[in-house]
């Protein structure tokens, strides 16, 4: 990971207490990656990323060990998690348990999603 899109902050102690990230810069930072996904914030209860997929694209994603809560920054899909199917769009946010089958699909706006994984990711 690069530090573009991140500041830190320091509790005058040496202690760090806070990361700040500008979402432009991270998207950018993962357009330039040529990945759909940015992990940009890994920490020892959690990571966050953000996730892209463009109108028409397929989500390939598969049930993940981790618990996830997704927080639509832009765009508009549906998303299925199990049996149950919801529209999101801007503002959205969809918890996704551990094990969970689920898929973004109907893109119909690019998507562009923060991913919280509780524990971290991998």
């Amino acid at each position: 990971m690069s530090d573009r899109g991140r500041r830190e902050g320091t509790d005058g102690r040496g202690g760090r207490t806070m990361k700040a990230f500008r979402l432009d810069e991270l998207e950018a930072e993962r357009a330039a990656n040529d990945g759909a996904y940015l992990q940009f914030l890994r920490e020892r209860n959690m990571s966050v990323g953000l996730y892209a997929l463009n109108a028409g694209e397929a989500d390939p994603q598969q049930p993940h060990g981790q618990d996830e809560i997704y927080f639509v920054v832009s765009g508009r899909a549906s998303i299925t998690v199990g049996t149950e199917t919801t529209q999101v769009g801007r503002g959205s946010v969809v918890y996704v348990p551990a094990g969970a089958a689920h898929k973004f699909h109907h893109i119909s706006e690019d998507l562009r999603v923060l991913v919280v994984f509780s524990p971290p990711e991998g």
